[in-house]
């Protein structure tokens, strides 16, 4: 899938033009066109005792969102960017998905969740209702340090984390297509102890090369589309261990295939991917799977 298309969702706050500009070099992945998303919470224009529905307030702030998008787009457009921008009073997910159903983009761009534990707990995250909603890729944008400096090149150096499952194919296919933007990928896999049975030293360092060919095998395919791509065995829980090799390996954004599981269990048990975009610091590249019925 070519990456012709993006959605960017912003609230302003969480991600800003200079958010937005480090994504541009997706124009080698051919990117030509960006649609700006403004949700604007409903208790900010809702009944008030004396006042009734703020028509005023509505007014003001989808206005304050257009000039804001206004300036950005002037920028896009001399980049040869199209430019699309929605701003409307409602509630984020089911605005999403409308612009999505829409706009058909190619990539969707989304701040982490401010939600607390609990209230993730009974109502889930954004990110977890979006996965279980659509098949589009969703990033998951994050400042990576406390100043909210934003990094430079986003894709120079993602960290894929893979456990060889329909998904992960799906996110190697979507790697392949951002060629012209990736500078080096770590490819890594996570062995959990207890596939590590082996009372001998042998036992335990065939399944380390079996991993290891896997890896080396999908490193080929990858250089063979133009990727520089470096494999890595780990050992241990997946989610301690991708963040880990994220942090050694100074990776720009981390790139996942999403959970399969029924909306419910995730939201009780949680997955890999929500767990590491929810909690982070890194950006995260989810790749969705194909819609379950939940």
């Amino acid at each position: 899938m070519e990456i012709r298309k993006i959605l960017f969702v912003t609230k302003f706050e969480d991600l800003c033009y200079d958010a937005l500009n480090s994504l541009l070099s997706l124009q080698k992945a051919f990117l030509d066109h960006v649609v700006f998303l403004n949700v604007i919470e409903r208790d900010k224009v809702s009944m008030r005792r004396g006042k009734g529905y703020l028509k005023e307030e509505e007014v003001k702030l989808k206005e304050m969102a257009n000039i804001r998008f206004i300036d950005w787009a002037e920028n896009l457009f001399e980049m040869g960017l199209e430019v699309g921008a929605y701003m409307e009073v409602s509630s984020l997910i089911p605005e999403i998905l409308r612009v999505v159903e829409k706009e058909s983009p190619d990539l969707i761009v989304i701040g982490h969740s401010h939600k607390g534990v609990l209230e993730q707990l009974y109502t889930g995250s954004e990110v977890t209702e979006l996965i279980r909603r659509i098949t589009v890729p969703i990033l998951v944008f994050k400042h990576m340090v406390e100043d909210k400096i934003v990094p430079e090149k986003l894709f120079a150096r993602p960290l894929f984390a893979t456990n060889w499952s329909e998904t992960g194919e799906k996110a190697v296919e979507y790697i392949k297509d951002m060629k012209n933007v990736i500078g080096e990928i770590h490819i890594m896999h996570v062995v959990k102890e207890a596939a590590l049975k082996s009372s001998d030293t042998h036992g335990v360092q065939k399944v380390r090369k079996v991993e290891r060919k896997r890896l080396d095998d999908l490193c080929d395919e990858l250089e063979d589309a133009g990727i520089n791509a470096r494999p890595h065995v780990y050992v241990g829980d997946p989610q301690k261990e991708i963040i880990k090799a994220a942090k050694e390996y100074q990776a720009s954004m981390i790139i996942l295939g999403s959970s399969d599981k029924a909306a419910i269990l995730e939201r009780w048990v949680g997955s890999v991917s929500k767990n590491i975009a929810d909690k982070s610091i890194f950006p995260c590249l989810l790749i969705p799977g194909d819609k379950i019925n939940c």
